[in-house]
């Protein structure tokens, strides 16, 4: 199938339009064209080789909202003209313990990134979402409610899934207390999501500046962790920390802040961590952790708890050829809302 999407040719990030070629479709295929597809900061870092050498070019993209246009002849979840999402991974081995369980992003045999990485069946490197037509295995194809707006969905396959998930794993429910680190795209998602479930929320801040947007998403105020005053006054006084910034940071000054048992998550920076101290940890039973997505089932859960409690990222709708733009106001800063691609000015012919 031929397409075309916007594409990184080398480490500098600048996107440029690219004409290629999807698969062929298997039995078991989906092919999709894209109607939104999303810009996540963890696009930014792989097309620059922050996370590790890429193979050029390199189309970028796990946040896809689009419409069935055909089907393999194994396919039975999916028939054309059905409005679906596909996330940050497409393939896993489906065989070990942890696909078994629906947890597929932890394959032990290692997922397939929805771009960045060799397709288990033919070797050929994923190509992801900036793109007007993808091919994915019918597996690994979500359903998109009808109460979601598509053009404001995308961001829930990444934003969305990767806070959900950690708030499901600690059980956060009516009364929990959550703290969340960072406002950004993941942080907002973190705020709806845990006050959906029913937890008083914080968002720990550097400012009080984001006070006002904090409590207009549902948070109960914001804690400026540059007040040492305020931060020694709220030791021991949440449960669980969502940890959405996206650089390398000091934890210290937030693991006080975990009660008895409490844990802070990690789910923004990957790699080099600042040193902290063990004895807040060691003398209050706290722990640090990560968390990585979630499963296929998981990341259905979102979207349709998303859809009956009317959650929606924040977006601001751009055109494809304005990725760069938006590249660069991320470079500048982490942003409170998520930059979503309107992919129907992209043509095959052009």
């Amino acid at each position: 199938m031929k397409t075309v999407g916007y594409a990184a040719f080398s480490s500098d990030a600048h996107m440029q339009p690219y004409h290629f070629e999807r698969r062929a479709l298997r039995g078991n295929d989906v092919a999709i064209e894209i109607l939104f597809s999303g810009i996540c900061h963890s696009d930014l870092h792989t097309v620059n080789g922050d996370w590790g050498k890429q193979h050029y070019p390199l189309v970028p993209g796990h946040e896809i909202i689009g419409r069935v246009i055909e089907v393999g002849p194994q396919v039975t979840r999916y028939q054309v003209g059905d409005n679906v999402g596909v996330g940050c991974m497409v393939d896993s081995c489906q065989a070990c313990d942890q696909c078994d369980h629906g947890e597929e992003q932890y394959c032990r045999n290692g997922m397939t990134p929805t771009y960045g990485a060799p397709d288990r069946i033919d070797g050929e490197i994923t190509q992801g979402g900036y793109s007007k037509h993808i091919v994915v295995r019918e597996e690994f194809v979500l359903r998109l409610p009808e109460a979601l707006d598509p053009s404001r969905a995308a961001p829930i396959l990444c934003a969305g899934i990767t806070t959900f998930s950690p708030l499901r794993t600690w059980n956060v429910g009516k009364g929990s207390r959550v703290g969340v680190i960072g406002l950004g795209g993941l942080g907002h998602m973190a705020v709806k999501l845990a006050v959906a479930m029913g937890a008083e929320v914080t968002v720990l801040s550097r400012s009080a500046r984001k006070a006002e947007e904090a409590q207009s998403l549902g948070a109960t105020g914001v804690l400026v962790s540059t007040d040492e005053v305020a931060m020694e006054a709220a030791e021991s006084s949440l449960d669980l920390i969502i940890d959405t910034v996206p650089v390398q940071h000091d934890l210290n000054p937030y693991v006080p802040l975990l009660d008895v048992d409490g844990t802070l998550v990690i789910v923004g920076q990957v790699g080099d961590m600042d040193p902290f101290e063990s004895a807040p940890m060691i003398f209050g039973r706290r722990r640090v952790a990560g968390s990585l997505i979630g499963g296929i089932q998981e990341t259905q859960e979102v979207l349709d708890f998303c859809a009956e409690h009317g959650i929606h990222p924040v977006c601001e709708i751009i055109r494809p050829d304005q990725v760069n733009d938006a590249y660069d106001v991320m470079v500048k800063g982490d942003i409170a809302h998520r930059y979503v691609m309107d992919m129907s000015s992209l043509s095959v012919a052009d």
